[in-house]
């Protein structure tokens, strides 16, 4: 016969064992990716969406940023390189189109391993073309996915503009108000071509809100064959949720203009001090 003591000791150890088990699942490791694509045209002028997901699958990335997709665009052979990427890779797609392009869509793209709950495609400031300079939409799509222990995470691929200095400012400051607010509590990664230089203001202002996740010394990561500036980040927010394991810039030279960004983060269900 079992004993009241017995019983009592058996349930305190039940317990003692669930808990152990609660607090060893708690953190989940994120490995990203952030791509420009270059609508697919690699520098030795051809395009080539299979090569781009063989450099994609090779990080084993849980969630891509892609910038510069073309979907049904006449100069890449009106491929929808959104849905392709996700056949070849295995993960599921989301496309947010910041404009018609050729007869199709050109905008920004996620790739993810996680359950999709929630999307949102966000406009972002601009400055109109002109005659004397020719400028593009810009915009953000955004995901909210269920990971590990039911936990929710928000993940943001974006491209700001190339040549108005004023825009990539206006840009910035809209991703932070858009997506970093102080009652904001979604743990947050932003990933994209900023076309900003670690050093200047948009990126500035970014990290008055976000951790970047970068080298000591900041690598290069476009042009491809021989890169001279870095203009494509990982970030993330808030900053006690996150443990940055390792970052790269990855040596592929062929397959875009811009070399894929590297990130690996860790997760944790509980806000470090």
């Amino acid at each position: 016969m079992i004993s009241l003591r017995n019983t009592f000791s058996l349930a305190l150890s039940m317990i003692a064992i669930s808990l152990t088990v609660d607090h060893c699942k708690a953190d989940e490791t994120i490995r990203v990716l952030c791509y420009n694509i270059h609508y697919g045209l690699g520098t030795d002028g051809i395009y080539d969406v299979e090569r781009l997901a063989k450099v994609i699958k090779q990080s084993r990335p849980d969630f891509v940023a892609l910038q510069e997709v073309d979907v049904g665009v006449k100069r890449s052979g009106q491929v929808h390189q959104a849905r392709r990427l996700a056949e070849l890779t295995g993960m599921a797609v989301r496309f947010g189109p910041t404009q018609h392009y050729e007869g199709g869509l050109f905008g920004n793209a996620i790739l993810t391993r996680h359950e999709i709950l929630d999307v949102l495609i966000q406009p972002l400031p601009y400055t109109e073309s002109t005659p004397q300079r020719t400028t593009y939409p810009r915009g953000a799509i955004a995901l909210t996915v269920r990971i590990a222990d039911n936990q929710h995470l928000r993940f943001i691929s974006t491209h700001f503009q190339h040549n108005v200095a004023e825009d990539r400012v206006a840009e910035a400051k809209a991703i932070n108000r858009l997506f970093a607010g102080d009652e904001d509590s979604v743990p947050t990664i932003l990933a994209g071509d900023m076309n900003a230089k670690p050093k200047a203001e948009p990126v500035k202002i970014l990290l008055s809100k976000w951790t970047c996740a970068i080298e000591d010394v900041p690598v290069a990561s476009s042009p491809a064959p021989a890169p001279k500036s870095r203009i494509d980040y990982i970030f993330f927010r808030k900053a006690s949720r996150f443990r940055l394991l390792s970052t790269k810039v990855i040596a592929e030279s062929l397959a875009s203009d811009h070399r894929p960004v590297f990130a690996e983060l860790e997760l944790l269900t509980s806000e470090t001090p």
